[in-house]
């Protein structure tokens, strides 16, 4: 155990010297420019304040748009296979069809069932079929949406700079969003209000729009308003969707702000074919169920991109871009609650926090000093290697620090000498077996290290099931507990044993001082 070579030495003072370098910045002045490497731990809501937002995600949109997909799809079915019908229409939850003929009607069911996976079709009011998703499928759907929303929420909080955002699930259709160091979430909450949802659908130049209010109007055709006035007749079927948009940006056309975008390979080849068959007709961009242009088309366009021309301000034609790079929200969301914390509520929390570290540092460096001599006094140095060690990791992987972080801190300064204490024990165990000074340091550290990695593998169990499990607040307990356990090990029986080490082999003591 003395007897440590240089090269185990070198590699401990190394792990200590990074782990110090990257605690520096937690200790610089706020706003001091630095590598982005070199970070500080990022401070969570409760602590820097901020806002919080509970969105909810919009099924009903979602099952709405579906059914009326569902709707076409059996009317085309109905077609093909020329089988009389009546009333076919969409309702919120379901699409209803009259079928009077029995045969028919059974022919039908077959081939409606064929129309998506997770439908039930059932015959309700004698004659009338009745086409809907099971609960299972829309569990899935559900879940699907709810996933899909929170990256999009993610993509387009992170094009603000929003720094270390929480955006999280809560129960089946609820989405939790905290910006912390956000005190005016107007901007947010106008972009989540926002869908984004683009395609583009060529105009129905046979049909005016007198002609469509008098009823004239096809059932593959449909009246949309436009976002600076007017209404427009368009296909409904969208002639290429936005969800093969992979890029946008601003461009200056005749000095005026344009959106440029970029469709993938099916999208450039989709857009190409339809410019290519539609010369000289108009090709309307729809956002949101709103026209926002309808240029005619001039030639076919290849390559796979465009440009969106429009009444755009830099600022407007910067939004419309991060839109459309984030992507469409799969459903609306609505803001259900709004709540800001102050900045002041963070610096009390933060500042109780740092006295009640300080105050547990002083209860174990008296313990272990007045329990442990010379060798407590190892053990308070350690401990503070520990601390400056955790910053260290946090700041590296960054972590987002939470007042319930600062918890996990505090705990384990409590528990960084555990180790420590099992190891002093069982020397003094050895000492009263008769055994040398050196040979029963020695066997402090061996026969102790075996208890050690029981109770903190345990501990750290604890902590892996709270992160797996837990959200938010419980995983910022979790991390830092992890954290702390794995430095704490790593000080209190390492760093340790270097100096009790040292200190046999320069003074070369006949007793313990412990």
């Amino acid at each position: 155990m003395y007897k440590l070579s240089s090269k185990k030495i070198a590699i401990i003072l190394a792990i200590c010297l990074v782990g110090f370098l990257l605690a520096v910045p937690n200790f610089l002045p706020k706003g001091t420019k630095l590598p982005s490497w070199w970070k500080p731990v990022s401070l969570g809501l409760d602590l820097q304040g901020g806002s919080n937002l509970l969105l909810e995600v919009k099924m009903d949109e979602v099952l709405k748009e579906r059914m009326a997909t569902i709707e076409d799809s059996v009317r085309q079915v109905l077609r093909e296979h020329r089988i009389r019908y009546q009333n076919l229409t969409a309702t919120d939850d379901s699409v209803r069809v009259k079928i009077e003929n029995s045969n028919a009607r059974s022919q039908a069911i077959g081939y409606f069932k064929k129309i998506e996976d997770g439908l039930t079709v059932t015959v309700v009011d004698n004659d009338v079929v009745e086409i809907k998703y099971s609960e299972i499928a829309y569990n899935e759907i559900q879940a699907k949406v709810v996933a899909q929303s929170i990256e999009i929420v993610r993509r387009r909080i992170d094009e603000l700079g929003t720094k270390e955002p929480t955006i999280q699930r809560q129960g089946t259709d609820r989405i939790v969003v905290q910006l912390p160091g956000v005190q005016n979430p107007e901007e947010v909450k106008q972009l989540l209000g926002k869908t984004a949802k683009m395609s583009f659908h060529m105009v129905d130049e046979r049909t005016s729009v007198a002609d469509a209010k008098r009823g004239k109007l096809s059932s593959s055709s449909r009246v949309v308003s436009g976002a600076e006035g007017g209404q427009y007749v368009i296909v409904r079927k969208a002639a290429v969707d936005g969800a093969h948009l992979v890029d946008a940006g601003v461009s200056f056309q005749e000095g005026r702000p344009v959106v440029s975008f970029k469709f993938d390979t099916v999208g450039g080849r989709k857009f190409a074919e339809v410019t290519k068959e539609h010369v000289k007709e108009h090709l309307a961009i729809v956002l949101d169920n709103q026209v926002i242009s309808a240029p005619e088309i001039q030639g076919a366009i290849v390559g796979g991109s465009g440009v969106i021309t429009g009444n755009f301000s830099s600022e407007t034609a910067n939004e419309l871009a991060m839109l459309l790079r984030s992507g469409a929200l799969p459903a609306p969301l609505e803001v259900l609650e709004e709540r800001t914390v102050g900045a002041g509520l963070g610096a009390d929390s933060i500042r109780d926090g740092l006295i009640a570290s300080v105050i547990g540092l002083i209860c174990v460096v008296v313990f272990m000093v007045a329990a442990y001599g010379l060798f407590g006094i190892f053990t308070t140095v350690t401990v503070f290697i520990n601390l400056f060690l955790m910053l260290g990791a946090m700041s590296a992987i960054g972590t987002t620090l939470t007042l319930p972080g600062i918890a996990g801190i505090i705990l384990t300064i409590g528990m960084a000498v555990d180790a420590n204490v099992l190891i002093f024990e069982r020397m003094r165990e050895e000492v009263k077996k008769g055994r040398s000074t050196r040979d029963a340091a020695d066997a402090g550290f061996t026969e102790a290290w075996t208890t050690i990695i029981d109770s903190n593998l345990t501990t750290l169990v604890a902590a892996l099931v709270l992160f797996y499990f837990g959200t938010g607040p419980v995983r910022g307990f979790a991390v830092t507990l992890a954290i702390g356990i794995a430095t704490s090990m790593f000080t209190s029986v390492t760093v340790v044993r270097v100096m009790v080490a040292a200190w046999i082999a320069r003074y070369k003591p006949t007793k313990l001082p412990i």
